[in-house]
C-alpha cells in the first residue's frame, strides 16, 4: 500500500507541465482599421483610379484616415488625393462614371447583423451604377468584428438579370485587414 501511495506523488512528465504564461496583445477594432486605411492607402488609392466609397462609419474612419472627408450615410468618390464627389446620388455617380477612363474600385462595407452588402442602405448603386462599376471591381470592407455577424454578402439590387450575375460568381472577397483577404458567400435576396 505505501508502494502505491509513492508512485502516485511522482512528478508529472514534462510532457504535462504548464508552460510558461505569455502576454498577448490582441488587436482592437482601432489597429484593424488604421491596417485597413494603410492597405487601401498603399494599393488602391491612385492617381488614375476612381475610388467609390460606400456608407458607413468603417470607410468614413478609412477615408479619413487617407485625408478625405467622407459622408457617413452617403456615397463619395475619390480620384488620387482628390475628392471629386461628395454625397453623391445615383445621377451623380454615372456622371463620375461616364467620364472616367481609368480603373475604378467601389468599396463597400456589409450592414453588421444583416450582412447586406448591396441593396437597403446604399439604394444610390443602382443596377445602371453598378453595371457601370462592374461586379469584379468591387471590394468589401469589413472588420473582424463585424464578421462574427456577417456569415455572407446579401445582394439585393433590384435587378433580377444583375441578381443573376452577382449568384453566379457564388463568392466575393472581402478586405479584412492589412493586405488580408477572406472570401465570403454570395445569397441573392
Amino acid at each position: 500500500m505505501v508502494q502505491l501511495y509513492a508512485e502516485a506523488m511522482t512528478p508529472a512528465s514534462p510532457r504535462w507541465m504548464q508552460g510558461s504564461k505569455q502576454r498577448i496583445e490582441a488587436s482592437g477594432e482601432e489597429d484593424t482599421i488604421e491596417g485597413l486605411a494603410d492597405h487601401i492607402g498603399e494599393l488602391i488609392i491612385s492617381d488614375d483610379r476612381l475610388v467609390i466609397w460606400g456608407s458607413g462609419g468603417t470607410l468614413r474612419d478609412i477615408g479619413e484616415m487617407n485625408s478625405f472627408d467622407l459622408t457617413n450615410l452617403g456615397i463619395d468618390a475619390t480620384r488620387g488625393a482628390e475628392q471629386v464627389g461628395t454625397d453623391l446620388d445615383e445621377a451623380g455617380l454615372l456622371k463620375i462614371l461616364s467620364s472616367h477612363t481609368g480603373p475604378i474600385t467601389l468599396l463597400l462595407s456589409p450592414m453588421g447583423g444583416q450582412g447586406f452588402l448591396i441593396g437597403r442602405g446604399n439604394l444610390q448603386l443602382s443596377p445602371e451604377v453598378l453595371r457601370a462599376v462592374g461586379i469584379d471591381s468591387i471590394l468589401g470592407v469589413v472588420t473582424p468584428a463585424k464578421l462574427l455577424t456577417v456569415r455572407r454578402l446579401r445582394i439585393e439590387t433590384g435587378d433580377v438579370e444583375l441578381d443573376s450575375e452577382f449568384a453566379a460568381k457564388r463568392y466575393m472577397k472581402v478586405l479584412q485587414g492589412y493586405r488580408t483577404t477572406r472570401v465570403l458567400p454570395v445569397a441573392v435576396d
